[in-house]
């Protein structure tokens, strides 16, 4: 139940789909002769509202308490047990219509398998992706990467597929389930920047303990603090990723699923 209501919710609360449906409602209150002030204050408040998130620093300023929580990883020497890629990045159907794997803008997450792979021989390699659509005949993430592997890089023999997962809270007690993680072991996790307190916390509740190695950053900071963006829809893009990441914290620990809103290093 929580996995469609939490895609309603976020469909909603989005902030490009929630001020174009504020504006939508305005422009429907203008035919209304009870409603035509109220309804020019909403179709006013949306557009205003949509220059404003697309073209204004908003973006940066939402996601940089995120991209910055939890520092970039630095080698040390101390062994690696495991390494955990989170799905999130692979376009599973457009990988399958066109025969090749397909990757959205958290590409990062599917480059540092490969690297990490490599530097790190000895090292088990743990994709956790299911299908994240409530389609009975969705293809999982982790099957296209298993299927793509000689295209990454990555030798098929040594990944370990969690394929069930449909989202962070899944992705940290399937992949605890399939590992069995000892004390003292030291296992990366690797997702993007913005993501990783809420996906770190998971971890840690499933009993996980796991080092960070934080990808896909979005914002360039401090420069981007007063920058305001080429293309209203980059700007958009962005908010949209930092409020949902905002709102999917809250409301993980309002479900249990964290410990912490926003967990700590």
């Amino acid at each position: 139940m929580f996995f469609p209501l939490s895609k309603l919710i976020f469909f909603v609360l989005t902030p490009s789909n929630f001020l174009i449906l504020l504006g939508l409602l305005g422009c429907l209150l203008l035919f209304t002769e009870a409603g035509r002030e109220f309804g020019r204050l909403l179709a006013s408040a949306g557009l205003l509202g949509l220059l404003v998130a697309g073209l204004s620093p908003l973006s940066a300023w939402t996601l940089m308490p995120l991209e910055n929580r939890f520092p970039a990883f630095a080698e040390d020497g101390a062994p690696v047990t495991g390494i955990i890629v989170l799905g999130g990045a692979v376009e599973a159907d457009t990988s399958i219509g066109r025969d090749q794997i397909t990757v959205n803008d958290a590409g990062e997450r599917e480059i540092a398998l490969a690297d990490l792979a490599r530097r790190y021989p000895q090292a088990r390699l743990v994709f956790s992706g299911g299908a994240g659509s409530t389609r009975e005949d969705a293809v999982s993430e982790a099957e296209i990467v298993s299927r793509f592997a000689d295209t990454l890089g990555v030798p098929r023999d040594r990944l370990i597929l969690e394929q069930q997962s449909r989202n962070t809270h899944e992705n940290a007690v399937f992949s605890a389930r399939m590992t069995q993680p000892k004390p003292g072991e030291r296992w990366l996790l690797v997702t993007s920047a913005w993501h990783m307190p809420r996906a770190v916390g998971c971890f840690r509740k499933a009993g996980f303990t796991v080092t960070a190695y934080p990808v896909d950053y979005r914002t360039n900071w401090p420069r981007d603090a007063y920058r305001f963006a080429s293309f209203a829809s980059d700007g958009l893009s962005e908010l949209d990723i930092g409020v949902k990441e905002w709102i999917g914290m809250i409301a993980y620990k309002l479900a249990g699923y964290t410990d912490e809103v926003m967990p700590r290093p």
